[in-house]
C-alpha cells in the first residue's frame, strides 16, 4: 500500500527559514523508498532541547535502540541525519529526542515542526545501542551525555532489557539543570508504566550530573567513573567484566573518554554480530 500521504509541513511563520520551508514543501514531492509520518505531538524543553512524535508505519519494524535517518519534504534532496528512536519497539508511535543547532541544515527546520506536520523517514533502522550486542550480566550502565539518553529512553522502556540484566543504571549528564527534564519524565514514566513498571521498579537506577549550575551531583560522568564516585554512590562495585556491561552515548570526546576507562575496567567492545561487554553508538544529529 502506497503510504505516502500528501504533504502537511506547517512550519510556524515566525522566521524566514520556517517560511521558506512552508513553501518548499508546495514544490517537492515526497522522494522514493521513505515514510512520510505525521506529526502527532512536540514538546519544547529548553532553547536547545526538544522532542516529538509521529506515526508509525504498519510495516516498520526495529530492535529498542536502534535509530533511523530523519528528514523534511522541504527540498528536492532532502537532508537526512541519525536519531536514536526513543520509544521503545511496543510503541505505536515513533518519538525522537532532537537538539537545536543554530543553522543546521535539518533542525534549523525540524524544531519548527507543529503536530499534523509531515516528517520524513528512511526505512532500514540500524545501531550498536541494542540488547541483542551484548553479553547478558548482572547489572547493564548507560552513560549517556545530552541528547545521548535517546536510544536508553527506548532500552528503558523495554520489557527485554529488565530480562537481560537485573540493575539498570542510566547516567545522564547535562550542562543545566533544564536539560535534565527529558530524562527525569522518562524514568518517572517507567516507573509508572503498567507494562514495564512492574519489571523496572527499584531495579531502573538513575543518575543525572550537571557541569555549569549547582545540582546534587556536578561534573562529568567520566569523572564519577574515573574517582569511583559512581559506585560509591550508588553502593556498587566498580565495573568488572564478569558482571558488567557498558553502553555509551554521547559527544565524540565522551565516547573516547567513557570508552578508555570502561576498557581500563576490562571490557571489550561489541556488536550484532560479537556480542561482547560494551557498545558505543556513533551517529551524531547535526
Amino acid at each position: 500500500m502506497d503510504r505516502r500521504p500528501e504533504l502537511r509541513f506547517r512550519n510556524s511563520m515566525e522566521t524566514p527559514l520556517a517560511r521558506d520551508a512552508v513553501e518548499a514543501t508546495a514544490q517537492f514531492p515526497i522522494p522514493p523508498g521513505v515514510f512520510a509520518e505525521t506529526v502527532t505531538e512536540v514538546v519544547h524543553y529548553t532553547d536547545r532541547l526538544f522532542r516529538f512524535r509521529m506515526t508509525r508505519p504498519a510495516s516498520f519494524r526495529f530492535r529498542s535502540g536502534e535509530f533511523v535517518m530523519i528528514g523534511l519534504p522541504n527540498a528536492l534532496k532532502p537532508v537526512f541525519r541519525a536519531y536514536s528512536i526513543t520509544s521503545p519497539s511496543w510503541d505505536d508511535e515513533l518519538e525522537f529526542f532532537s537538539i537545536k543547532v543554530p543553522g543546521g541544515p535539518l533542525t534549523e527546520h525540524l524544531k519548527a515542526i507543529q503536530p499534523g506536520d509531515t516528517v520524513l523517514m528512511r526505512r532500514k533502522p540500524t545501531g550498536t545501542l541494542v540488547n541483542d550486542a551484548l553479553l547478558s550480566g548482572e547489572r547493564v550502565y548507560m552513560f549517556s551525555t545530552g541528547t545521548g539518553i535517546a536510544p536508553f529512553a527506548s532500552l528503558v522502556r523495554d520489557p527485554e532489557t529488565y530480562e537481560k540484566f537485573d540493575r539498570v543504571i542510566l547516567t545522564h549528564t547535562c550542562r543545566d539543570v533544564a536539560e535534565l527534564k527529558f530524562g527525569l519524565e522518562l524514568v518517572e514514566t517507567v516507573r509508572n508504566d503498567p507494562l514495564v513498571g512492574e519489571f523496572a521498579g527499584d531495579r531502573l537506577i538513575h543518575y543525572p550530573t550537571v557541569t555549569r549550575e549547582a545540582f546534587v551531583r556536578t561534573g562529568r560522568i567520566t569523572e564519577h567513573l574515573e574517582s569511583g564516585k559512581l559506585f560509591e554512590f550508588l553502593g556498587l562495585p566498580v565495573l568488572a567484566p564478569e558482571t558488567d556491561r557498558a553502553m555509551i552515548c554521547g559527544s565524540m570526546a565522551m565516547l573516547r573518554d567513557t570508552k578508555r576507562l570502561v576498557e581500563g575496567f576490562g571490557l571489550t567492545e561489541g556488536a550484532n554480530s560479537a556480542p561482547s561487554t560494551y557498545v558505543v553508538e556513533r551517529a551524531f544529529v547535526d
